[in-house]
């Protein structure tokens, strides 16, 4: 492999910037730099091919299968100036054996080297994105391998059951004491349970990935804008006495308690003959159908006229105008804000409950695949005249699924965009 080289820590002034070397020709760059590597850690001059002093640097030294690649890793914790690091980086370019690292190309020999799985990778890449306490939490849980874990419990169980199977087919002409398949049907309707439950979760985990969206929909006039803006701490929407002023879905994100959340004020719905509006109602409505749910600001107190689903939240706006049951707010004052927040979180960590491990569509496809491969063997073990070599192929078929989670085959189409999203130097 070629030796690779990169910034791995943000660009700009810092107190620490490193640099990191990949590959066999780590430790002999490095000397021409350093003049000698340290066998762990240490600190050396560097200098360039005139001899002039670049800095004073921390080198950290990884041996072959010891480090983050599986490579021979060099790291030069330098000091943080950005000149320093173009020098460094200039003189680490302009030696032959040396190229500049692709973006993802550590984190991707990682996984040629057999450091990380595919499910792993995909936990880090989150891991670096994560923005809130629940996105961190989420890709911790991944990147350590629990995701692995479970898909290889999968494996085990699923090879357990083909192997009882395909026994049979092996000793098909000699007396078979015990029937094979109350084991295998039990082994398979365990393994079925959990994988819909994982496959279930998926479309949640990606919201805490992605954020929620939670919509404000309500007639012209009724104060979301102002209660998006408290909301927001800021003026991020415009509010007038005139009606029909927001004609466009207005966004704003927000961390709560942990979780992402894009707030959305949407025009007023009404009828209305203003070709302009009427686009903007009918936007407004169908992002609000496509939110995970929605807060319907009423003016009239006890108003039940909008439609709403099990998720939605009825609110009474202008509280400081009009009295009336149930939950109540006002934007303009903050009256009954935090009571609302608090339903809105208490909604979303409800959700959030029903994640499990697997956390991407890919996972889930897999998933669904699998238990269908399950559900065929299942379905054929209940017949008189039940074909065991089909049944035994479609639980490799399944085990074929589970193992394309983390990366042992059929994965190489979705490398490249995996490991796109990386920075360089990662």
């Amino acid at each position: 492999m070629d030796t690779i080289f990169a910034l791995a820590t943000a660009q700009g002034r810092s107190g620490v910037a490193i640099v990191r070397i990949s590959g066999p020709f780590a430790v002999q760059a490095t000397s021409r730099l350093a003049g000698s590597v340290p066998d762990a850690r240490g600190v050396r001059q560097l200098r360039d091919a005139r001899g002039e002093l670049l800095d004073q640097a921390l080198i950290l030294r990884f041996p072959n299968g010891q480090s983050f690649t599986g490579e021979v890793v060099v790291e030069l914790h330098l000091h943080g100036s950005p000149a320093v690091v173009h020098a460094v980086l200039r003189c680490l370019g302009d030696m032959p054996e040396l190229r500049q690292a692709e973006a993802g190309e550590f984190t991707r020999r990682a996984l040629e080297n057999g450091r990380l799985n595919l499910a792993e990778v995909e936990g880090l890449a989150d891991l670096i994105d994560a923005e809130t306490e629940s996105q961190r939490k989420q890709a911790v849980r991944v990147f350590s391998g629990a995701l692995g874990e479970l898909a290889d419990s999968w494996r085990v169980r699923l090879i357990r059951a083909a192997a009882l199977l395909e026994a049979t087919i092996d000793f098909a002409d000699e007396e078979v004491p015990v029937d094979v398949s109350p084991e295998v049907n039990d082994l398979l309707a365990h393994v079925r349970q959990e994988m819909v439950r994982e496959a279930d979760g998926v479309r949640v985990a990606e919201r805490v990935r992605d954020g929620f969206e939670v919509a404000i929909i309500g007639a012209p006039n009724v104060g979301k804008s102002t209660l998006l803006n408290r909301l927001a701490g800021r003026d991020v929407a415009i509010t007038s006495e005139v009606a029909g002023t927001t004609r466009d879905v207005i966004e704003v994100q927000m961390d709560l308690d942990g979780l992402p959340v894009t707030l959305l004020d949407t025009a007023g719905v009404r009828e209305t003959d203003d070709v302009v509006e009427g686009l903007g109602v009918a936007r407004a409505l169908e992002r609000a159908e496509r939110a995970d749910f929605r807060i319907h600001l009423l003016m009239a107190p006890n108003d039940t006229s909008a439609p709403s689903g099990p998720d939605d939240l009825i609110v009474q706006a202008k509280s400081d105008l009009h009295d009336g049951d149930g939950m109540a707010v006002s934007g303009k004052t903050g009256d009954g804000i935090d009571q609302m927040i608090a339903r809105v979180s208490g909604r979303l960590q409800e959700k959030v409950g029903q994640i499990g491990i697997a956390m991407r569509e890919r996972h889930r496809v897999a998933l669904v695949g699998a238990v269908g491969y399950l559900d065929d063997a299942t379905a054929a073990l209940g017949q008189s005249d039940m074909m065991t070599d089909l049944i035994a192929e479609d639980l490799r078929s399944a085990i074929r699924a589970v193992d394309s989670i983390v990366g042992r085959v059929d994965v190489e189409h979705v490398l490249d965009e995996i490991f796109s999203s990386f920075c360089i130097g990662k």
